[in-house]
């Protein structure tokens, strides 16, 4: 079975003895392929992430930190157009931060002094596996919203070709009916015949194409 790609996650956090111990705790309990990239202050995350933005899959943020506080940091990092999923991480309890940080679009917040064994791990898990599924049904809306517009142009493309065929074929069964009244030879009766016979069946076969059902097409076939 193939390794499945590794997990980055950017940690931005002043506190070097809090960082050795989320690596060891994310080693130990995620069982995942996972790549760290650590920063200390806020400018210096921002930095990275404008350079590349897709440099992290998640980014967990200390609420505070020497140069701005973990949702000021969310706040600019959205506003600079950076998308990366947001984890937000304090020392304490505090309902209001927790309810800025939901205004504030962060996927999770997390209390340093109750990260224990596999906390940690199992919320990071928690928030891919949301990501995940969120994305999904991104995916899943923009194919069908694709397949409508198809179902929709060839639609409009069936109207405008039987419109367009319409008003010709409408001024040949006026000219055949014309002719058929007229003093014939026996042939110029037999081509009459034969011209009202193949009106008769682009008549039929317009009907056929303006009677389609294009709902019932999969149209993922045309990718």
């Amino acid at each position: 079975m193939a390794p499945s790609n590794p997990i980055t996650l950017m940690f931005v956090d002043d506190d070097a003895e809090f960082m050795n111990v989320v690596q060891h705790l994310l080693a130990k309990h995620t069982g995942k392929d996972l790549q760290v990239i650590w920063k200390k202050t806020g400018l210096s995350a921002i930095e990275e992430l404008e350079k590349s933005p897709d440099l992290a899959d998640f980014v967990f943020l200390d609420y505070t930190l020497p140069d701005m506080d973990g949702l000021d940091l969310a706040r600019r990092l959205r506003e600079k157009k950076i998308t990366t999923p947001v984890i937000l991480l304090t020392s304490q309890r505090d309902l209001r931060i927790a309810i800025d940080a939901i205004r504030s679009d962060i996927e999770d917040y997390v209390v340093k002094d109750e990260i224990i064994d596999s906390t940690l791990a199992r919320t990071l898990m928690n928030v891919v596996e949301r990501v995940k599924l969120r994305r999904q049904i991104a995916d899943q809306q923009k194919a069908d919203l694709l397949a409508r517009r198809k179902t929709d142009a060839i639609k409009e493309l069936v109207v405008t070709v039987c419109h367009e065929f319409n008003n010709p074929l409408a001024a040949m069964k006026i000219s055949a009916n014309i002719l058929s009244r007229q003093k014939l030879t026996p042939q110029e009766n037999e081509l009459v015949s034969q011209l009202d016979g193949h009106i008769r069946r682009i008549e039929a076969e317009i009907t056929k194409l303006r009677e389609l059902n294009i709902d019932k097409f999969d149209l993922s076939k045309l990718e």
